[in-house]
């Protein structure tokens, strides 16, 4: 078997393309520094943990690229007190991420097998603040809401808007929302009962959720 410097390739990770990336905030590359994504990823995949690429997870799921998970956190500001929404919780890695800067995380798989596996990985490493679930999140989830922040691991063809009426006032949306090859990612803020701040972050390509909703299409 190969074998790696994790620490090094950590390190590279963080400094070759994290950090070019416009990630700056502090607590995001600590963070990075912290959580051993190497346990979280598919065995098969383990000595390419720190590659900038999206990892495969079965299941037609991902994990996004070191680098779009960076500028995600750094995007939603988490402070300890929030509350929040992952839709799709892959292999838990970007659950531990956002564990570790909130209060609490409700974490929504439609897949039971990368939920179960998941929720493992969490154990092993003392994470307790969350709260993981098997259904379809894609449209919205009303279980817990509203909520200080979500998080969409998958992208979306088209927003679906009760995301954003999940939000809490003064909340934010992560979502990477069009279709292949190009899509982009936005931050969404809540700012009224009836009113979004919409920014555009990053243009992307990310495989889309599950049953996300599908803009209407011209048929001839």
């Amino acid at each position: 078997m190969t074998h790696i410097n994790f620490e090094q390739a950590r390190y590279n990770m963080i400094e070759q393309q994290i950090r070019p990336w416009e990630v700056l905030d502090q607590r995001v590359l600590d963070l990075f520094s912290r959580v051993p994504r190497e346990d979280f990823v598919p065995a098969q995949y383990r000595t390419m943990a720190f590659t900038d690429m999206s990892i495969p997870l079965g299941h037609g799921q991902v994990m996004m690229a070191p680098k779009i998970e960076a500028r995600m956190l750094q995007a939603l500001a988490i402070q300890d007190s929030d509350v929040v929404l992952e839709i799709g919780t892959g292999s838990g890695y970007v659950t531990a991420l956002l564990a570790n800067l909130s209060r609490h995380v409700y974490s929504v798989e439609i897949v039971p097998e990368l939920s179960a596996a998941a929720g493992e990985k969490l154990k092993t490493h003392g994470i307790h603040n969350v709260t993981l679930e098997v259904g379809d999140a894609a449209q919205g989830y009303d279980a817990h809401a509203p909520y200080d922040v979500i998080a969409v691991t998958g992208s979306m063809p088209v927003l679906a808007s009760k995301l954003q009426t999940n939000l809490r006032l003064g909340g934010r949306l992560f979502v990477v929302v069009g279709d292949a090859p190009v899509m982009e990612a936005k931050l969404i803020t809540r700012v009224g009962d009836d009113e979004w701040a919409i920014e555009d972050l990053f243009e992307t390509d990310l495989p889309p959720l599950q049953n996300a909703a599908q803009p209407q299409r011209f048929r001839f």
